[in-house]
């Protein structure tokens, strides 16, 4: 389907708004259980407290009933929906998993053992088994050490780790951990975004510019990928990925058909989620209003480079700066707020320091930029190189859990300590020692310069998905601002951080 039209499909989609509404009252379903069977629209609207998330898919309506992605294919219940639900952005919210814990009494597919508890050896039945998940949105995540690399050979790590801290005593487990008969470290991570995923899972250039070195290569085609689908970059492709969700979080016990994988992936492909509705600004998908908002933009546009200035990352807010005359006058100082907060994200420069795959490829430490330096793919606010940084949301300076890194680093996630080979790089800012919750990227390449390096996740449809980094760190948007501020000094003004949270608050 070319550009025109789609774009042309895109505004057809949205004519039919009336008829979703007039079969949902304008609000699809809260939550989607595997094997459901009922059909997905091709346009639905969720609320959240901020208004309401728009799900676009671009192929119709969808049949759910034997759609591999909406069917539990494995032993525990589950299906992909069960951990990427439309109402959340594709993803989930930790509103809707303690919701989902409370109407279930925890026995809904959400909460299996294998990686919806803090370790599976746990008796399942109690909340507190499954804390992370519950308070943070995280899942367990258990990776084979040492790494074990796509094509099945074992990695050489330049370092080795120990476990010094294990709330969820997973990693210390007789059959889990470290010192099982397969050596696993579990990490807890929040679910990513299936949707908009042209822009993240698209083909690349040989080379990683952050490196030097070649991208990895899809291993049925040989083609470079973009390195920005997994939190760790592990997984190359979505078909390889849906293979090993299917594995992993559906406990298959076979191998996903061909025609499965080629239905998910389909899917994938064509969904398309973004927030369209403010409870502030009132509708984000107008004629005249700013044009990088809502789903249907999501579908419409390329992947690419975005700037500062000529093409902003999200598209120009000038239509909201001056308000519009048929606003009300609350709707215009909303609005004049989100402008203001897209000037400080394109505009307002701070000094991104100590940052690796950042400061470390020669763009100098400090570097006076702007928050879409590293934002910077066109509509969605990824990377669009290899995305993987250590922003300083895992690892630990020293041992003593600072106030900087007290709201990323919660005291329930489990601490590693990582000491790099003398013959190895050692971690480019905090040396040969390193305390993190999450080794990150590491975990799968085994060098020092990946520690707590993580894959920085899309900026669309961030309302209907608390909390926020790959830890659940940050509870609201407000704190999210706050980090950014603190781990940069950026000293932005009270007005700012709100006019921020407002910006990101519609995206």
């Amino acid at each position: 389907m070319n550009s025109s039209t789609l774009r042309g499909f895109v505004l057809c989609v949205a004519a039919m708004t009336l008829l979703v509404t007039a079969r949902s009252n304008g609000q699809g379903r809260s939550w989607w259980n595997a094997g459901s069977g009922e059909r997905l629209p091709a346009l639905s609207a969720y609320p959240n407290a901020s208004g309401a998330l728009g799900v676009l898919n671009t192929s119709g309506a969808v049949d759910t009933k034997g759609h591999p992605f909406f069917e539990a294919l494995g032993s525990n219940g589950r299906a992909c929906v069960t951990c990427h639900q439309p109402a959340h952005g594709m993803s989930l919210s930790v509103d809707a998993i303690r919701e989902q814990w409370r109407v279930t009494g925890g026995r809904d597919p959400l909460f299996a053992a294998i990686d919806g508890a803090n370790c599976p050896s746990l008796p399942q039945a109690e909340a507190a088994s499954h804390s992370l998940l519950l308070d943070r949105g995280l899942f367990r995540i258990g990776l084979p050490w040492p790494p074990v690399a796509a094509d099945g050979r074992r990695v050489t790590p330049e370092f080795t780790i120990e476990v010094v801290r294990d709330p969820s005593t997973c990693n210390t487990d007789a059959r889990y951990g470290l010192r099982s008969a397969t050596p696993t470290i579990s990490v807890f991570r929040r679910p990513r975004v299936a949707a908009n995923l042209k822009y993240v899972a698209a083909p690349s250039g040989p080379f990683n510019i952050k490196t030097g070195e070649l991208m990895d290569v899809d291993p049925e085609t040989g083609a470079p990928v973009a390195m920005n689908l997994m939190s760790d970059a592990r997984e190359p492709t979505l078909r390889t990925q849906a293979r090993a969700a299917a594995r992993d979080h559906l406990q298959i016990a076979r191998a996903l058909r061909e025609d499965e994988v080629a239905r998910i992936v389909a899917f994938e492909g064509q969904v398309f989620a973004a927030q369209r509705s403010s409870r502030s600004a009132g509708s984000l998908v107008e004629a005249g209003g700013p044009q990088g908002l809502g789903p249907q933009a999501l579908a419409a546009g390329e992947r690419g480079l975005g700037d500062n200035i000529y093409a902003p990352v999200f598209g120009f807010f000038d239509p909201w700066k001056a308000g519009a005359a048929s606003a009300s006058a609350e709707q215009r100082a909303f609005r004049e707020s989100v402008a203001r907060g897209a000037d400080v994200f394109f505009l307002r420069p701070i000094w991104i320091r100590d940052t690796v795959h950042i400061n470390t490829i020669g763009l100098g430490n400090p570097l006076k930029r702007t928050c879409a330096t590293c934002h910077n793919s066109k509509l969605v606010g990824m990377d669009l190189a290899p995305g993987y940084v250590d922003l300083g949301t895992t690892n630990f300076p020293r041992w003593t859990e600072p106030s900087l890194y007290q709201t990323t680093a919660p005291q329930e996630l489990p601490v590693f300590k990582l000491t790099c080979s003398k013959d190895a790089p050692p971690h480019p800012f905090l040396g040969r020692v390193v305390y993190t919750t999450d080794p990150g990227r590491a975990l799968v390449s085994g060098r020092c310069a990946d520690i707590g390096a993580i894959v920085m996740q899309q900026m669309r449809g961030l309302a209907a998905r608390a909390p926020y980094f790959s830890n659940g760190g940050a509870r609201t948007l407000r704190e999210l601002v706050d980090y950014y501020d603190r781990r940069f000094d950026a000293k932005y003004t009270e007005r700012e951080k709100q006019d921020l949270v407002n910006f990101l608050g519609v995206l």
